[in-house]
């Protein structure tokens, strides 16, 4: 690929998202669903998306299914994203997504993946060490497989670090953990919620305050930059000069499903953009903010993202 693409993204366990939309949510009954859609998604292929609306050039890798990568392929080709996805035999999962009208909200039913042999894990990385170029923005997003073990985002952190690129981790858990705790190149961003960096930091964290301790001891882990998403209350976006708080208007949720990634986009947008920090909060929060009314990994137009990002509340707090 020359030259090669400003961002890659890599999904190791991704997913066809399975969107049921309801009026309500009655657990015990039978539901009469208004829609049910279907959409390649996955954390890695959701951010590649926004980014592919937005006009970033975008590759994504991982492992799909050779069973039933159809609406995959299509995605991928429909925005214009560069597919280097390892095929793996049998089929991708499928992640249901229970969409609630009245509450706002979305019930998540995600089943396991593919397992990923070793063979799997060496093409992968071969084709990474080929295919990304000094500079590049790579994420990392998602669980893991089944095959891979638990340090498997700390040796890709290594891999891409050593490449030159800068590296977007978004996950949690004991893959979280082991990326963090290595000895190796640590990511050049996060972006925990807060149940999942308690996880981490082994403690509650309740406040504003404790989110900002913890956001400390990361960034003196070697860290550039943390981000913490809040839900309603927003996103702390901290780096090791400042830390911004950032709120949108609310809106009304179609889908909330890849909100998250649309966030973890739009920070990518901003790195690439060179943006200082509280304009990176803004565009952010747009993009997530943005997707919220959409069903699938999209974005509206970019007059849209731009006046949200306009109408962001920031709060500039070190």
């Amino acid at each position: 690929m020359s030259p090669g693409p400003s961002v890659i993204t890599v999904t190791l366990n991704p997913a066809i998202d399975q969107t049921i939309t309801l009026d309500r949510l009655s657990v015990g009954h039978v539901q009469r669903a208004k829609a049910v859609q279907h959409n390649a998604g996955g954390k890695g292929v959701n951010v590649a998306g926004c980014l592919a609306d937005w006009g970033v050039p975008v590759a994504a890798t991982g492992f799909l299914g050779a069973d039933n990568q159809a609406p995959f392929t299509a995605f991928l080709d429909a925005k214009g994203i560069a597919d280097h996805f390892i095929r793996v035999p049998g089929e991708t999962r499928t992640n249901i997504k229970i969409a609630d009208l009245s509450a706002g909200d979305t019930t998540d039913i995600n089943l396991p993946g593919l397992t990923a042999s070793g063979t799997h894990w060496a093409a992968l990385t071969k084709g990474l060490s080929q295919m990304v170029p000094a500079g590049a923005l790579v994420v990392l997003g998602g669980s893991l497989p089944p095959g891979l073990p638990d340090h498997a985002y700390a040796d890709l952190c290594d891999l891409l670090t050593a490449a030159g690129a800068r590296v977007v981790l978004d996950t949690s858990g004991a893959p979280l953990t082991a990326a963090l705790a290595s000895a190796g190149a640590k990511p050049w961003c996060i972006k925990p919620n807060r149940a999942e960096l308690e996880g981490w930091a082994g403690r509650p964290l309740p406040d504003r305050a404790a989110l900002l301790d913890a956001a400390a001891d990361l960034l003196a882990l070697g860290l550039g930059q943390v981000v913490i998403s809040l839900g309603a209350d927003g996103a702390l976006f901290i780096d090791g000069g400042q830390a911004v708080q950032v709120r949108l208007p609310p809106v009304q949720a179609v889908s909330t499903v890849g909100a998250g990634d649309a966030m973890v986009a739009g920070l990518t947008a901003a790195a690439l953009a060179g943006l200082p920090l509280e304009q990176t909060a803004r565009l952010a929060a747009a993009f997530a903010c943005a997707k919220l009314a959409q069903v699938g990994p999209h974005l509206p137009e970019r007059t849209v993202v731009e006046a949200l990002a306009a109408a962001a509340e920031t709060t500039v707090l070190a």
